[in-house]
């Protein structure tokens, strides 16, 4: 597919209607209206923005013990997270077409039957189209006893006029296999959601970027603690958090690991860059990861069909 070669992207760092869905729908069609505003062709929003990453929470689960109060923000969280296709979607997708503009965002999916719930990153065409679904192979830490297991069918690079667009979430992108998979797909706009905002996840991005000469665009939250509501906000867990429980860290990166736009922290903010694609050829000239400087004789990545 022909590709632009100037494109223009947004990245999101913004706060979400926590817990509610219905009213983070709006907030997602806010930051789409303003990236298109700016001349974005694509715009990524954080992981798990709708209906918002539960930091701090526990649920009241420990090992060998679950508790009643616990269950009950757990089916707080299935209740506001996304169906997909489902209404929220829906109106993403009308912003799209109206807009004009890809969307990446980040969503805690119900699955069709049962409640096992996923941290998925949709990515819609600008004709309001679904056109990539890919739900995180392995939630980090505590992570896993909220959030299923992907089955990694979906780890792949979509060819757009854009470029080529692939990504994974949080740490799945510390995982050196899923990144080679994304390699051989040929990506281009490498989309990094998370809800890391530590220095060092500054570190995982620039290697990417240089290791798989491609554009990093990273994105996260800015979420002060009094955006949880207010029966959440009484819970031990949430009172100890700090006044800002995520402080952000969304930047955009160069194929050769360098930085367009410096991290931003402790705001919301619109990250605009434009990224020439003549930078890929130009920087795989000494390295490709997956062309001239591997050794497919010696290592070649095995992906095994999907389990369900």
């Amino acid at each position: 597919m022909p590709a632009a070669s100037v494109v223009r992207v947004a990245v999101c760092q913004a706060t979400p209607c926590l817990f509610d869905s219905s009213r983070g729908v709006a907030v997602v069609e806010d930051w789409i209206h303003r990236a298109a505003a700016a001349g974005a062709q694509l715009v990524l929003l954080p992981e798990a923005f709708l209906p918002g990453y539960p930091r701090g929470i526990g649920f009241g689960m420990v090992v060998g013990s679950r508790s009643e109060e616990g269950r009950r923000l757990y089916r707080e969280l299935w209740e506001a997270s996304v169906d997909v296709p489902g209404p929220e979607t829906a109106r993403i997708a009308s912003t799209c077409r109206e807009c004009g503009i890809h969307v990446a965002v980040g969503v805690t999916e119900r699955s069709d039957v049962g409640a096992t719930l996923y941290c998925t990153l949709l990515l819609f065409g600008p004709d309001g189209a679904l056109i990539w679904r890919h739900r995180k192979i392995k939630p980090t830490g505590s992570e896993r006893l909220i959030w299923g297991e992907g089955d990694g069918s979906e780890i792949q690079v979509v060819a757009t006029d854009l470029g080529q667009i692939g990504g994974l979430i949080c740490w799945e992108n510390y995982m050196p296999l899923p990144r080679v998979a994304l390699y051989e797909g040929g990506v281009e706009i490498y989309l990094a959601p998370t809800a890391d905002s530590r220095d060092t996840w500054q570190n995982t991005l620039g290697h990417i970027a240089c290791e798989g000469r491609c554009f990093v665009l990273g994105c996260n939250q800015f979420v002060p603690r009094d955006a949880y509501p207010s029966h959440w906000r009484d819970l031990p867990e949430v009172q100890a958090l700090p006044e800002i429980a995520c402080r952000g860290g969304s930047a955009i990166y160069s194929p050769l690991g360098q930085t367009m736009i410096a991290p931003v922290y402790d705001r919301e903010e619109l990250l605009i860059a434009d990224l020439n694609r003549d930078a890929l050829v130009e920087a795989r000239m000494d390295f490709d990861a997956v062309g001239h400087y591997s050794r497919p004789d010696l290592f070649r990545l095995h992906r095994s069909p999907p389990r369900y």
